[in-house]
């Protein structure tokens, strides 16, 4: 048990904070204020949060605004109207937290399937293995191996509503269950479910900017929107990780053989900011709002509970910019860096991945590295990997 409340903590942590100190140094002056303190927020089930796929996990995790793929169903649902495929299917494997633990992976299997010109559904599976965990009674006896996972299965509608827009609603089971049934603290737990839904939506139009034929597009997916989660009867229920992530993509043609893209894309919890000085069992705080409410009110109350006021808001929105090249659609190189602020974990990381397509078939391949510059600072993505193999069958034009 020791060892799984350990993996959990820093998973939660991890997709929030990397950099784990008392106060933050805001102005490298020595000068620290009262809210410049690291204040993550945390919630249930934060696999859900995890980039996927190479393509997106080599640019930064950029993925809302990017071009439509198989994997669009986890970015943004709303692109899949307007994949150029009829039929595409997708694996993706991540060895997870490598450095700290050997046996901790993700595995994401999504597929689509173009109904119309207008009309697309797609499907997901995503399993997360959090690998073997002894578990023993309070005074060393073995009770028994298990293997904790998470697991959600969903599935999307996109729908065009021009020839430039389109909408997409995106419904998903999640599934945890960390404890096989354990006892903890004299309780019983058993796993953790809930239902959620994406709300989507993608815009994209080409321009003729200083006479090069541009490609725009926009973005917006408000993803994870669903019930709390708890793993007893007695235990607060605890937030899923409803995000709200929205972003741009700039894409051109250099010429018959060269295309290049860069896509920026800001990302926002939509879950409570824990308050400060919160004593959850009697519910009082000094500053912020109580965390403790219903998941619509916690959506509304994300943009202006964090116990710091404006400034504080404003360090919860994490950046990602990312950049894709590729030569006579056939080989592919990406780039990215994704930015936290230090008082919400402090998670910098540079990206870099590469695909190959032959005829039907796509490999992907991602690298993360560390680049946060702090002196002892350590991240436990850093070299982070992700393998991701595609097919796509068919294109629209070809079925008339």
């Amino acid at each position: 048990m020791k060892k799984l409340i350990g993996i959990l903590s820093v998973l939660s942590i991890v997709l929030n904070s990397s950099v784990i100190n008392a106060q933050i140094d805001v102005d490298n002056q020595g000068n620290v204020d009262r809210f410049d303190v690291l204040n993550t927020i945390t919630t249930a089930v934060p696999f859900l949060l995890i980039a996927p796929d190479s393509r997106s996990g080599g640019m930064g995790d950029v993925g809302v605004a990017t071009s439509a793929d198989v994997n669009s169903i986890h970015w943004n649902p709303a692109k899949l109207a307007f994949v150029s495929q009829d039929l595409g299917a997708s694996i993706s494997y991540v060895p997870w937290l490598r450095a700290l633990v050997p046996d901790i992976n993700l595995s994401y299997i999504t597929g689509f399937k173009k109904i119309d010109d207008n009309q697309t559904v797609g499907i997901e599976l995503r399993y997360f293995s959090l690998g073997d965990i002894t578990f023993t009674d309070i005074v060393g006896n073995v009770l028994g191996q298990y293997k904790p996972h998470e697991l959600a299965l969903g599935g999307s509608y996109a729908r065009k509503l021009s020839d430039q827009f389109s909408l997409a609603i995106s419904g998903r089971y999640i599934y945890s269950n960390l404890t096989d049934g354990q006892f903890v603290g004299g309780f019983e737990t058993s796993a953790g479910q809930s239902i959620a839904t994406d709300l989507a939506g993608f815009y994209t139009n080409p321009l003729r900017i200083v006479g090069q034929d541009v490609d725009l597009a926009v973005g917006l997916n408000i993803s994870n929107i669903g019930g709390k989660i708890s793993y007893t009867e007695t235990s607060v229920a605890d937030f899923i990780p409803i995000n709200m992530r929205f972003g741009t993509s700039l894409g051109t043609d250099i010429d018959d053989y060269n295309n290049i893209s860069l896509a920026i894309d800001i990302n926002k919890l939509l879950v409570p900011t824990p308050p400060a000085d919160y004593n959850p069992s009697n519910g009082t705080y000094s500053a912020g709002m109580d965390p403790d409410v219903a998941v619509a009110t916690g959506i509304f109350q994300s943009f202006w509970d964090a116990p710091g006021g404006f400034k504080e808001e404003m360090r919860e929105i994490n950046y990602s910019v990312g950049s894709e090249y590729w030569y006579n659609d056939q080989f592919a190189i990406r780039t990215g860096y994704f930015y936290e602020h230090d008082t919400k974990g402090g998670r910098k990381f540079f990206t870099f991945g590469s695909g190959v397509k032959y005829s039907a078939f796509i490999l992907d391949f991602s690298y993360l590295i560390n680049a946060t510059t702090d002196a002892g600072a350590t991240n436990p993505l850093a070299n982070t990997m992700r393998f991701t193999m595609t097919w796509n069958f068919g294109a629209m034009g070809e079925m008339n």
